[in-house]
């Protein structure tokens, strides 16, 4: 099915478009474009050279895809946006392009990014991820699946923030998230995101051991080294536990306290 591309839309010949895409009025898209089938496009939204965006998206009124880094060390290298299927992204987002770091910034599928979020370059952002009104991502930053980010959160740049992790509201966040974690709005530690565990089918066994494997971690008063050293010992193998030592181990801005 072929969808409707408004008369009123400003859509460069040489873009992609697939079958059954919706282009509002007062829209732009550029040359250097595809478009998956099925994806709307809303009023007054621009998608700029460089966007590759997947099947059943929804872009909202006035989001900017695809834009310059904010990187003065970009020097007009090519790169570009990676969008998924079946995301949702809101009034206003914008998404940058990425710079030679990774030559590209990447949202995954069956995401949310509400109103006036700002995901900068070289950014990567797994499947089912939200991101609450006005989040702000610096540049080359890691969000894993499943993990929420409330309204208002202020990311660094470089930050990672692991899997089914909960980041509250407001929070300015300079540390990486390990997964499974909540945090306060300060960005410090605040137990384990338990009730969305169990909203996605993890056993009470699974969220037992993640519970345990942060006692080790938080509560026995090692240094990280030791606490991760003593986690591996003493608490039985599983795939949550070794993601969890291996992201802090892995960390490089060091995780949250």
């Amino acid at each position: 099915m072929k969808g409707e591309i408004s008369k009123l839309a400003n859509v460069h010949p040489e873009a992609k478009i697939a079958d059954g895409v919706t282009i509002e009025a007062f829209a732009t898209v550029q040359k250097d474009v595809v478009i998956g089938e099925g994806t709307w496009v809303g009023p007054n939204a621009v998608i700029m050279d460089g966007a590759r965006i997947g099947k059943h998206n929804e872009i909202h009124c006035g989001a900017a895809i695809a834009g310059t880094p904010q990187d003065l060390k970009f020097a007009g290298e090519y790169s570009t946006v990676e969008i998924g299927d079946h995301n949702i992204i809101r009034e206003y987002v914008t998404i940058h392009r990425g710079t030679v770091d990774k030559h590209t910034t990447v949202v995954g599928n069956h995401c949310l990014l509400m109103a006036y979020v700002h995901l900068a370059h070289d950014c990567i952002v797994g499947d089912r991820c939200i991101l609450g009104n006005a989040t702000q991502v610096a540049g080359h930053c890691k969000i894993d699946d499943w993990a929420i980010l409330g309204g208002t959160t202020a990311v660094h740049q470089f930050v990672s923030i692991g899997a089914h992790s909960m980041v509250a509201g407001g929070t300015l966040l300079g540390k990486d998230v390990p997964p499974f974690a909540m945090t306060t709005r300060s960005g410090g530690f605040s137990g384990i995101n338990s009730i969305g565990l169990r909203r996605r089918n993890f056993t009470s066994e699974q969220i037992n051991i993640i519970q345990e494997t942060y006692r080790t971690i938080f509560n026995r008063g090692y240094n990280i080294s030791k606490a991760t050293s003593v986690a591996e010992n003493e608490i039985p193998v599983t795939k949550e536990r070794d993601y969890i030592l291996s992201f802090i181990r892995s960390s490089e801005r060091g995780i949250i306290k």
